[in-house]
């Protein structure tokens, strides 16, 4: 079989690909170091299944992922050392064969390879869990200040706003960053948004 490994880094991409290319059953291994390369090597070449890191330069693995299914019949192995639940519904949305976990062996992963090879899906058992606990733990007020930072507001004026003093906006600031795991503004926005809470 033909694989097609994507991952920006290139220690890990290097290998990953000398590790597969000593199994019995893989031909040939081809390389991309960033999004854009994988969908330039997927037009040139027939590939029976790319392993796709998410989080690349100039096109993520995600976005190669919604490309191969549009335009070619590639089974998409997606491995990601993040647990996003976000990531993982656009994942599924887009139609991808398996998404795993990186931190699996070589065996794993060409077990995964066969399996959507023959036609199965396979999700990590740790990205379901993270799915079915990912209900919202913010209040509606902290929602509301969350919707509002969002907007660019500042503190000052969130407080004004909502009629609270600008400590008591901190505070509340302090518990969404706390629940959401987030170190900043921008970061609680993001995880938010990619949880579809905004």
């Amino acid at each position: 079989m033909k694989l097609l490994v994507a991952e920006d880094q290139s220690m890990l991409r290097d290998a990953l690909c000398q590790l597969l290319l000593m199994e019995d059953d893989v031909d040939k291994v081809l390389q991309a170091k960033d999004g854009s390369e994988a969908i330039s090597i997927l037009q040139k070449e027939v590939i029976d299944v790319a392993i796709l890191d998410i989080e690349m330069p100039k096109k993520t693995g995600l976005d190669v992922l919604e490309w191969a299914k549009k335009n070619s019949n590639v089974k998409v192995v997606m491995v990601t050392t993040f647990k996003r639940v976000g990531y993982f519904e656009r994942a599924v949305k887009a139609g991808v064969d398996a998404y795993v976990l990186k931190d699996r062996s070589i065996s794993e992963l060409m077990s995964t390879i066969h399996n959507v090879l023959a036609g199965k899906k396979e999700y990590s058992p740790e990205l379901m869990e993270t799915i079915m606990n990912h209900d919202n733990p913010l209040s509606s007020q902290e929602m509301k200040i969350l919707h509002l930072v969002a907007l660019g507001k500042s503190s000052k004026e969130i407080a004004s706003k909502l009629f609270l003093s600008n400590g008591t906006v901190r505070n509340y600031m302090t518990s969404i960053f706390n629940k959401l795991g987030a170190s900043n503004r921008v970061e609680a926005i993001k995880i938010a948004q990619e949880r579809e809470w905004l």
